[in-house]
C-alpha cells in the first residue's frame, strides 16, 4: 500500500519523530549533539522555519516546527542527510542511520501548541536522562532550558512561548515552568505522537462516547486536530 504524501504549507505546525534505524542510537556523545544543533539552528534560520520545541534522546529527536520559505520536507533532508553523513564519518560507519521515514504530524496549533512544548521538552525526565525538573531546566539538549533562560539558542523561538505567559520575562517563565511541571504526572501523551481519529478524540473511550452521540469528524492520520480543522487542511 503506497504511503500517503505529506501535507505542508507555510505556517503549517509540524510535531517531527525522527528514529535511528533498529532504534540505534544517533547520538553517541556531546559532540553529535552540537553538530546536529549546529546544523538545525543554521536551516530553520535560512529558511525562516521557527522552532519552537526540541528535545534530543540518544535513539531519537522531536522537534516541533512551523514551516517557513521553504518545506518541512526540504528542511529534513538537509538536515538529515547532512547529519547522517557527518556522523558515519566521524564513528566509522556506514549506511543509513535513520529509519526509512521520519514522522511528521500536521497539527492544529490553538488547541495542541503548549501541550505539544510541554510534551516535547518532558522527554528527557520520562527517559531519565534528567532526574528532576530543576535538572532539566538547565539541560542544553532540550529546548527547555532556553526558555528558561538557562542556555541561549538564537534560532530557537523562546519569545513566542513566553508571551503566552506574562509581558514581563521573569513572570513568564515562572508561569511556564509550573506548566510544564504540571505534566510530570500526567505522564506519556500517545494522543500527541500521531493524527487519526482515535488521537484528535482522546482516545478510544472518548471516540466511544461521540459514536453514542452520533457525533462524527473527518481525520487522517497525519493530522492532530479536530474534524473541522482535519477537513479545511485537506
Amino acid at each position: 500500500m503506497p504511503r500517503k504524501s505529506r501535507i505542508d504549507a507555510p505556517g503549517a505546525l509540524h510535531h517531527i519523530i525522527a528514529r535511528g534505524l533498529d532504534r540505534q542510537r544517533i547520538f553517541e556523545d556531546d559532540a553529535d549533539r552540537h553538530n546536529f544543533l549546529s546544523r538545525l539552528g543554521k536551516i530553520v534560520k535560512e529558511t525562516d522555519t521557527r522552532c519552537y520545541a526540541w528535545a534530543l534522546i540518544p535513539n531519537h529527536f522531536h522537534l516541533l516546527l512551523k514551516t517557513g520559505r521553504a518545506p518541512i520536507a526540504n528542511v529534513m533532508l538537509r538536515l538529515l542527510t547532512g547529519y547522517a553523513v557527518t556522523y558515519n564519518r566521524r564513528h566509522r560507519r556506514h549506511g543509513h542511520l535513520f529509519q526509512n521515514r521520519y514522522k511528521s504530524i500536521l497539527c492544529q496549533e490553538d488547541a495542541y501548541f503548549m501541550e505539544l512544548v510541554r510534551y516535547l521538552h518532558l522527554n528527557p525526565l520520562r527517559a531519565r536522562i534528567v532526574k528532576s525538573i530543576k535538572a532539566l531546566d538547565g539541560y542544553p539538549f532540550s529546548g527547555h532550558s532556553a526558555i528558561m533562560g538557562k542556555c541561549k539558542n538564537k534560532w530557537q523561538d523562546a519569545d513566542s512561548i513566553l508571551q503566552l505567559y506574562a509581558d514581563k520575562v521573569p513572570a513568564a517563565r515562572r508561569g511556564y515552568r509550573s506548566f510544564v511541571e504540571k505534566g510530570i504526572e500526567i505522564g506519556r501523551r500517545h494522543d500527541l505522537t500521531g493524527g487519526g481519529l482515535v488521537r484528535s478524540s482522546g482516545g478510544w473511550s472518548s471516540l466511544q462516547a461521540m459514536r453514542r452521540a452520533k457525533v462524527f469528524q473527518k481525520a487522517d492520520e497525519r493530522i492532530l486536530g479536530d474534524g473541522d480543522f482535519v477537513e479545511q487542511v485537506l
